[in-house]
């Protein structure tokens, strides 16, 4: 592994070790994700209409993704809290594919990356459809979370090939 692969969350000994920020410049920081959870048709159906006895299933989603981005830190050892500037969700209904895409912005001005809090926003966001929808379709499925582009910061820009 070259000197510019290396994983950062491990020390000398291969121990986990919580990376030290401390020095780094403030820099405006941007991620974007994405994933995607299919369904029955006729559970999308019910979710448009906004029939599943739960509630609003699009904008509770919303909401639980926005909570997660900001509640990052306490999920996922090793990530450093960050002050989140905005995060945006949004979440779309693709009938040919009987799917909702979800896909977060997440913006900070800070000294690392707000990579984790996007791809948790959209894994949160999905986990909620799942949990509201399930009465009526445990089959549902949540897929393709990836990393879709990140700005800011020493490692420079990122953009997924589509």
């Amino acid at each position: 592994m070259t000197a510019d692969k290396k994983l950062t969350h491990l020390d000398a000994q291969g121990r986990a070790d919580m990376v030290d920020v401390g020095g780094k410049p403030v820099t405006e920081r941007f991620a974007r994700a994405r994933g995607t959870i299919r369904m029955q048709p006729e559970t999308l159906r019910l979710i448009r209409e906004g029939n599943i006895k739960k509630g609003d299933v699009v904008n509770t989603a919303r909401i639980a993704g926005i909570m997660a981005a900001k509640r990052t830190a306490d999920l996922i050892p090793l990530c450093h809290p960050l002050p989140i500037d905005a995060i945006g969700l949004d979440l779309s209904m693709n009938e040919s594919d009987s799917a909702i895409e979800i896909i977060a912005s997440v913006k900070t001005s800070g000294v690392t990356g707000v990579e984790m809090e996007a791809l948790t926003a959209v894994s949160v966001a999905a986990l909620t459809i799942y949990d509201m929808a399930k009465a009526v379709d445990r089959e549902m499925r949540i897929s393709d979370i990836r990393l879709l582009e990140k700005r800011g910061g020493t490692r420079g820009d990122y953009l997924a090939e589509v």
